[in-house]
């Protein structure tokens, strides 16, 4: 039978995750379907933002490096993290960006495989992995000895037989950025380890979107950012991981003053904490860090699998309406159907994707686009209804059955796609 307005309306009066949508503050007649990109604001994050900036930094000023407890947010942070992650208290610290995070732990990985296995020089990375991975990868091989190399697979079928003997590091997305394939973290992470390389994940796309299991699934290291599904806030820290196992072992080449064991004795040389704030840097930007709080907050209000749940089933509905409305209008889906191989996003190929995109926020629906003509859509479980799918794609329908796309407004390209 096909679904009805009234059926997602019976659905919302029985989604037990209904009342966490009170804790964002979103715009009126606005449907967020790009929290996979940035998430929404949480309703509380202004007044965090106010007492961070008018009494900690105003009245304060630098004495709340010790009243506020500036000093220990980012392993504070990372401790009500973790259990998102399935990491233990003193494993995770939020610092910096997903992309020196990266960098810090590739670096430190290529250097346990180099006192250990130092014949492995290959790292292996997904083509269709987010371009800032690669970037990384290759910016560290410009510093290394000219055997190290930088190898693609193009499915994720491949990585079996892509290891090898001269493979050291394996970098992986858990969800793909574009299409929202999903890997299965403990089985990819088990082949790292069989052929004798260590494994990075890249959980940007998976982290506060799906459960993890870092522990279990026995990674190496992860990172992941905090401003999509975790509502950090534009920009905001990211998190990185090491399993505690390499803590004999922690290195990372930007040795800046916050990862000193000592950094108030100011000694002339650098002598690493051996724990996670080893992988600190620089001074950190405490305003941005403060509001990674407000997000995950949230998160202690629920569980993960609560979570995944919700977005199987907003995603399920998703990919049926769009199939049942939208039939014959030039949308083939990329994103899997298969539960265990899906994220939480929707993605559509479209000869017109961009403009499509485009016409779709002109009504209020606010979605996103990647080359090569992919219309992305985000489904947060926390403040998204079923009735905001429904929606959504009778908005959907509309723009493309009367071809609101084909405007010259909606195919100028902004800096930001």
């Amino acid at each position: 039978m096909p679904i009805t307005l009234q059926q997602c309306q019976t659905w919302d009066q029985a989604d037990e995750l209904a009342a966490l949508r009170d804790e964002f503050d979103l715009p009126a007649g606005t449907i967020y379907l790009d929290g996979n990109s940035l998430g929404a604001m949480p309703r509380n994050a202004l007044a965090r933002a106010q007492d961070i900036i008018a009494r900690q930094w105003g009245v304060d000023l630098i004495n709340s490096w010790n009243k506020a407890g500036w000093w220990q947010l980012p392993t504070r942070l990372g401790d009500q993290l973790a259990p998102l992650v399935g990491a233990g208290a003193g494993e995770i610290v939020v610092t910096d960006t997903t992309s020196l995070n990266l960098y810090k732990v590739l670096a430190n990985a290529v250097r346990i495989q180099q006192r250990r296995q130092p014949e492995r020089k290959v790292i292996l990375a997904e083509r269709d992995a987010f371009p800032t991975d690669l970037y990384m990868v290759q910016g560290l091989l410009g510093f290394m000895d000219r055997g190290y190399t930088l190898e693609l697979i193009d499915r994720p079928e491949d990585l079996p037989s892509r290891l090898g003997e001269q493979t050291a590091v394996v970098l992986l997305s858990h969800v793909n950025y574009r299409t929202g394939y999903q890997w299965d973290l403990s089985a990819a992470s088990q082949q790292a380890h069989a052929a004798g390389a260590l494994i990075v994940w890249d959980l940007c796309h998976s982290i506060g979107a799906v459960p993890i299991d870092l522990e279990a699934a026995d990674a190496d290291f992860a990172v992941g950012c905090t401003y999509k599904y975790l509502n950090g806030g534009p920009g905001s820290p990211a998190m990185l991981w090491a399993k505690p196992r390499h803590r004999a072992d922690f290195w990372q080449p930007l040795s800046g003053w916050w990862g000193h064991a000592r950094p108030f004795d100011m000694a002339v040389d650098y002598a690493p904490d051996r724990g996670i704030r080893g992988f600190l840097c620089g001074t950190q930007p405490i305003v941005s860090l403060g509001l990674v709080a407000c997000g995950l907050e949230i998160f202690a209000k629920t569980d993960m699998h609560k979570l995944r749940r919700k977005s199987l089933a907003l995603t399920d509905l998703f990919i049926a309406l769009v199939e049942q409305e939208c039939a014959g209008q030039g949308l083939t889906l990329v994103t899997p159907r298969e539960h265990a191989q899906r994220g939480s996003h929707v993605s559509f190929r479209h000869p017109e994707g961009y403009a499509v995109v485009q016409a779709l926020i002109a009504r209020g629906v606010i979605g996103d686009y990647r080359e090569p003509e992919v219309a992305r859509f985000g489904v947060t479980p926390l403040y998204l209804r079923f009735v905001d799918i429904w929606d959504a794609v009778q908005h959907l329908k509309a723009v493309l059955t009367q071809r609101e796309w084909d405007q010259p407004r909606y195919r100028q390209r902004g800096a930001v796609t």
